[in-house]
């Protein structure tokens, strides 16, 4: 850079710019300009503060607590287990009633299993043999029923067979079902009773009905019209969720119950509902081997000669997963305390100043105290010889409601008094004033 660019920008440091103005008397260029302004003021006032309710603040925190009963009976006749009835304490999983929960529908029982050695079931690779090297005694069969003894147990007239195992004999062999053993489950009921709580706002509600009649619960069931009994007809879920009750008893499946509290607490509490929808979380559409739901359970026995023995049981069933969402929204304190016209009535009671001050046996310098603060912390300290700043600060308070009978007259007043005793540095005056308002 030369010394004349060197000279300038030097000089352009004393520059003085500002803006020029050029008004167009365009009527097209006018308009659009309007158009504009006009649509950025209707986006907001329509958009953000109607529609998104842009003023409220909103709490996302949603705190919630399920508690699930089913109810139901069936009777079933197999050649496994007889004549059986079942209740609610055979077919729900767990018992607790919590907010996922199993609903036995379907039934593969292997009855009488006692520890003991007998052939792997066929339909295991591991467990398969030509010879008796091939069981390895004391290995696991992966995938399968117990350890291997050893012996290569072969069929009649065939070169393989399976490894002899010891578990628990005979193992299950039984196929897939072909129909639900509990057919009646879909008259089943389900109560599913749900705590929601916003702690930024402090608020708490139910979807029960809030009745004192406790019959009701016994008569009612949950409907379009009826969103404060929450009573299901388990085959009515299954099918809101898009299924057939039948097809999905037969191996099982998984549906998400979803319960939805969007609630405007600017209205009343009454207008906050909770919001139902059903869907089948696994793949329907899978058959694949792996398709339904379904786990192992048993029923352990001792005979007579104190011997153990277990009933298996691989039952096939519909989960639930019952899962709470939502948000609550409340006036933003933003608009009370900076837009309206009482906003420094709002201001002055939602924010306390609060300033350190030494307390003697003399008048203390002016200062603005927090009324519970100060007779937490200095109740017997004596203020001027004429008494301790709890008895002082009761008498001034009493004075004050005195002259001013009213609740609404004696704040506005006292206010008024309050600052000026700060103002004055008489403290026990301005304590008794503020514990008024």
């Amino acid at each position: 850079m030369g010394q004349a660019g060197c000279k300038g920008l030097c000089l352009s440091l004393f520059d003085y710019k500002t803006e020029k103005y050029v008004i167009a008397k365009n009527k097209k260029v006018g308009l659009l300009y309007r158009l504009l302004q006009a649509s950025i003021l209707a986006y907001l006032v329509v958009w953000v503060f109607l529609v998104k309710k842009g003023y409220q603040d909103i709490d996302t925190s949603l705190q919630s607590a399920v508690i699930t009963k089913v109810k139901g009976v069936a009777f079933t006749n197999t050649s496994d287990l007889g004549e059986r009835i079942w209740d609610v304490a055979d077919y729900v999983i767990p018992a607790q009633g919590e907010n996922v929960f199993f609903v036995v529908t379907n039934l593969i029982v292997t009855p009488n299993q006692r520890q003991n050695v007998c052939a792997e079931n066929e339909g295991i690779p591991d467990g398969m043999c030509s010879k008796d090297s091939d069981c390895h005694p004391g290995e696991a069969v992966a995938a399968g029923n117990g350890v291997k003894t050893g012996r290569c147990l072969l069929k009649e007239n065939s070169a393989r067979g399976t490894c002899e195992i010891f578990a628990w004999c005979p193992v299950e062999t039984s196929p897939r079902p072909v129909e639900p053993v509990l057919k009646e489950a879909e008259d089943f009921t389900i109560f599913i009773k749900n705590h929601i709580r916003f702690p930024k706002f402090n608020f708490s509600k139910s979807n029960v009905m809030d009745v004192k009649d406790r019959s009701f619960l016994k008569s009612c069931h949950f409907g379009p019209k009826n969103h404060y009994c929450p009573i299901f007809r388990l085959g009515s879920v299954i099918r809101w969720a898009g299924s057939d009750f039948q097809d999905i008893a037969l191996e099982g499946g998984v549906i998400g119950i979803n319960i939805e509290w969007n609630c405007d607490l600017d209205k009343a509490a009454s207008e906050c509902h909770p919001h139902y929808s059903f869907s089948r979380l696994d793949n329907k559409l899978s058959n694949s081997a792996s398709s339904g739901y379904n786990f192992r359970f048993a029923r352990y026995y001792r005979d007579a000669a104190g011997v153990e023995f277990r009933t298996l049981m691989k039952a096939y069933g519909i989960r639930f997963d019952v899962m709470v969402n939502g948000k609550g929204a409340f006036f933003c304190d933003l608009v009370l305390i900076y837009l309206i016209k009482k906003r420094e009535f709002y201001r002055d009671r939602k924010y306390e100043e609060v300033r350190s001050v030494l307390l003697s046996g003399r008048r203390p310098s002016a200062a603005l105290w927090s009324a519970p603060l100060a007779l937490r912390l200095y109740p017997d300290v004596n203020i001027d010889g004429r008494g301790t700043l709890a008895d002082r600060a009761l008498s001034e308070c009493s004075a004050c409601l005195r002259c001013c009978p009213e609740r609404s007259g004696a704040a506005s007043e006292c206010t008024g008094e309050f600052g000026a005793a700060a103002d004055n540095g008489d403290v026990a005056r301005a304590v008794g004033y503020q514990q008024c308002r």
